[in-house]
């Protein structure tokens, strides 16, 4: 009996530390949150547009294209790295599917790359 709950110690220590980082971020906001609000506390300062401005406001589409780049690179990270640790058994078929995904965000990063997305004046 012993050896079996020493096996799901690694998972009860997991959910542990997630408990307590869990009720770190619930509780943080508390702590940091504003107090005494003034103009300059609770001013746009993340993207520079107002808060409470109209919703319908035109952006630039440079904020699209930077997205998109944002969801390529993304995406070939996420599918990269468990094509890399299972690269043995994945055989040539695998290989060149790998090759083939690579390319559509080859295609994807050039068409950003002309749209200037990669250019910030």
């Amino acid at each position: 009996m012993d050896a079996l709950l020493m096996e799901y110690l690694p998972l009860v220590v997991f959910m542990g530390v997630a408990l307590v980082i869990g009720l770190a971020l619930m509780v943080a906001p508390f702590l940091v949150a504003v107090r005494n609000p003034d103009p300059e506390k609770v001013s746009a300062y993340e993207c520079g547009f107002n808060a409470f401005d109209d919703a319908r406001m035109k952006f630039d589409v440079r904020f699209y294209l930077v997205s998109i780049l944002f969801i390529i690179f993304d995406l070939e990270v996420a599918f990269l790295f468990p094509w890399a640790v299972a690269f043995k058994e994945v055989g040539a078929f695998g290989f060149w599917s790998m090759m083939v995904f690579l390319g559509v965000l080859t295609v994807g990063f050039v068409y950003e790359w002309r749209k200037g997305a990669l250019e910030w004046d």
